[in-house]
Formats: structure tokens, C-alpha cells, sequence
């Protein structure tokens, strides 16, 4: 079966993380294709194959040579999708030899992907696209990512002219909502090292990412009678407004690019007597990361300053560092998996992540993670959409890095 098979089918599950939910997984509807997902690893070989209490799915593909020199590979990605676009209902389609115009995604909503609006798909006239209907998002992260793996894992049972080392496998819960690490047990995955295949376009080589932190504001604001409000009201949706004006307005997601950091408000709600706001904060230097959380207390304290204190509480949580630093004593990852690339076809690209991946906090509990494309697009949008020809590469280069490590030996 080929990966984008594998994408268009996994679409169908709805498995959108819920960040208000503390078990693991947040979604039984995670626990359900974790478990279709053992049961397919066990059919094309992985005989020990398994979920855990807490919805990680890992399997191990055994060395099938004795000239293998004892350094396990773990490939990792993850099976949530984000909940803040529509994930249900996902309608895929491919899309065979495109012509490079715009896409039709949906006739009845006037629903176009355009390459005027989205230049990645300049790349790909004559390939063939999976898409949407225009409604909801494809899944491709990271579901293209798991097809990836599966596909991978499907040829070398198949093949076993494929010499390689002993290959773990790893499928997550929760990586959108900050917790796919949590509970991850490394010392039972048994990987020295791994790739998340969990990027964007074939060819990403990525081994930098944001620190990360989340804040969450809660304003509380006092209800009077709008006719005897006078000097007595604090209406908390205005203080919340007033909160979002004192932090750095150009320091956003829509202004900022490469390695520029960012406050991002994701949720708000709230009446006159309280509000609360959601940011996530993101950046790749950790000094400047701290900066933007004393910003984030410092307009707080200025509100208590004029609304009284305790009006504006802030609780702010680190989610994960920049993986740089723990990847780079191990630089054979990055030149192996850019080898691999090359094998493959394409020219590696490594470039700073303007997000996270699950080795972002993998790296920093004893597994060194650098991320992979999976060639997809669009994140977290309806627009989004995957090449079947770079899914291929992918696959291609999954194996080629699984062969490079069968002869590597040291750290």
C-alpha cells in the first residue's frame, strides 16, 4: 500500500487532542485508531506491536543481518490532529497530474486552493495531490507522517534483501496540545536515537525549534447595573482588551518569521464579571523567551496597579526548550538523514521550526529527535494538502537512513 493510501484512510479518524482534558490520551477517539494501528503492525510483521495504558503505540522491526553494529533507530510520529479547525467529516481526494491553476476543493462553497495564495504548490505541477473539500483540515499533520512509517515498515518486512538495523517504532497522543512526551517511557521504546517524521516539505532536516511556554490569564471583573455603573463597574472583557494592547504588537504570528519569536493569543472568552485569555509564547533564544513572560506579568501588574489587586492572574507553564543544543553533539543525525535525502532525490533543507515536535522534549529526556518532512502543507488549515510523489520520497528516505545506521556504531 502507498503512504497517501495510508493518509487517506487514517483521514477518516477523528482524533483531534483536547487540551481541557488531563488524561492521556485527551480523546478516546485517539485510543481507537491507536488500536486499528497495532492491529495493521501486526499484519504486515511487527509481531510485538502494542498500546499502552495511556495510548503510545510501539513495535519493533528486528536487525535482519549479523553485520548490524548495535545502534537502534526510532521513528516517531504523532496521532492527534489540532481541535481549533474542523477535523470531522474529513472528505480527502486526490488530485492526479495537476496543472499548476487553482484548485476546485469545493464546488458548492466557491472553495479554491490557489498557488497565488499558496507558492509551495508551484513546485508540484504535474503531481498528484491528496486535499480537502475545502472544510476541514486534512490531518496531514501527522498523519502523513505515520503512512510514512507504515509504508516504510510495511517494505522492509517485505523485503528482507533490505539489510538493516533493529528499527523501533513510536506513534504518540496529545503532541498538539504540548503532552505527546509525557508519559513517553524511552528506556522501554529502546531507541538510542530517532527521527519524528512530523515536518512539512520532503527534503526538512530540522534540528531547531522555539522555546516554548503557554500563559493563561483569568480577569476578574465586578457586574453593576450599566445605569449605576459609574466608577463602581470593571468590566473584564475590557481589562482582558486592555491586557492584549500592553504586550508588543508586532510581536505576533502574522509579523514574525525565521527566527523572530512570538506571543500568540489562541483563545478568549468571558463576560463583565470574568475573562480569560490563552497565548501560547514561542521563541528559539531562551533569554528572549523569558522577556516576553516578564512582559506577560508586567501588564499585569500594571492592570492591578489601576483595577485593584488580584484582577489580572497569570499562570504561566514552560512546554519545551529548543532542541538544538542536545541534537548537535550528535551531528551524525543531521548528515545521515541529509544523506538519505539525497538518496532520495531532493536537496535537504534545514531551516528553524516555527513550532514544536515531540523531539523537541524527547531530546531533552535522554532520545535525540530531529524532525523530518513529510511532504504537507498547510498546517492546522483547511488548505491543507499533501504531494503523493514527496510522501513517496519520504518513505524512500525513512529506509535509506534505517540502511545508513545497520554500519554506524559510536554516538
Amino acid at each position: 500500500m502507498k503512504a497517501y493510501e495510508r493518509l487517506i484512510r487514517y483521514a477518516g479518524y477523528e482524533t483531534a487532542s483536547d487540551s481541557n482534558n488531563p488524561a492521556c490520551p485527551s480523546t478516546p477517539d485517539q485510543l481507537e485508531f491507536g488500536k486499528a494501528l497495532v492491529e495493521e503492525m501486526k499484519r504486515i510483521g511487527i509481531r510485538d506491536a502494542n498500546m499502552d495504558e495511556n495510548g503510545y503505540v510501539f513495535g519493533t522491526i528486528p536487525s535482519n543481518t549479523t553485520e548490524w553494529k548495535g545502534t537502534v533507530i526510532g521513528f516517531i510520529s504523532h496521532m492527534d490532529v489540532v481541535r481549533d479547525v474542523p477535523y470531522q467529516n474529513v472528505r480527502p481526494r486526490v488530485v492526479r497530474n495537476y496543472d499548476g491553476s487553482s484548485i476546485l476543493l469545493n464546488q458548492e462553497k466557491g472553495i479554491f486552493l490557489r498557488p497565488e495564495e499558496f507558492d509551495s504548490l508551484n513546485r508540484y505541477k504535474g503531481c498528484d495531490l491528496v486535499v480537502t473539500d475545502g472544510t476541514t483540515l486534512l490531518g496531514a499533520d501527522d498523519k502523513a507522517g505515520i503512512a510514512e512509517i507504515m509504508t516504510m515498515a510495511e517494505t522492509l518486512c517485505n523485503h528482507p534483501d533490505i539489510r538493516h538495523g533493529t528499527l523501533k517504532i513510536g506513534f504518540t497522543p496529545d503532541e498538539e496540545i504540548g503532552r505527546g512526551a509525557d508519559l513517553f517511557d524511552v528506556k522501554r521504546f529502546g531507541a538510542h536515537f530517532a527521527y519524528t517524521v512530523d515536518g512539512g516539505a520532503f527534503g526538512e532536516v530540522e534540528y531547531e525549534t522555539f522555546n516554548a511556554a503557554s500563559a493563561n490569564i483569568r480577569i476578574t471583573g465586578k457586574n453593576i447595573h450599566p445605569g449605576t455603573a459609574r466608577g463602581r463597574m470593571k468590566n473584564a472583557m475590557r481589562i482582558a482588551m486592555e491586557f492584549n494592547a500592553l504586550l508588543p504588537e508586532g510581536e505576533v504570528p502574522e509579523k514574525t518569521e525565521k527566527y523572530q519569536g512570538f506571543h500568540h493569543l489562541t483563545q478568549m472568552q468571558g463576560t463583565v464579571e470574568e475573562a480569560e485569555l490563552s497565548y501560547i509564547l514561542r521563541d528559539h533564544d531562551a533569554a528572549k523567551l523569558e522577556r516576553k513572560k516578564q512582559e506577560v506579568r508586567e501588564a499585569a501588574e500594571k492592570l492591578n496597579r489601576a483595577y485593584g489587586a488580584d484582577t489580572v492572574c497569570v499562570a504561566i507553564r514552560d512546554e519545551y526548550q529548543n532542541m538544538a543544543e542536545q541534537i548537535k553533539p550528535h551531528r551524525h543525525l543531521i548528515e545521515t538523514a541529509c544523506k538519505a535525502v539525497r538518496d532520495a532525490g531532493g536537496d535537504p533543507v534545514s531551516e528553524p521550526v516555527r513550532g514544536g515536535t515531540d523531539g523537541s522534549r524527547l531530546s531533552f529526556i535522554g532520545l535525540p529527535c530531529p524532525n523530518l518532512g513529510t511532504g504537507s502543507h498547510n498546517h492546522h488549515g483547511k488548505m491543507e494538502y499533501a504531494c503523493v510523489q514527496e510522501m513517496d520520497r519520504c518513505v524512500t528516505t525513512l529506509i535509506r537512513i534505517a540502511e545508513k545506521y545497520c554500519d554506524y556504531e559510536g554516538n
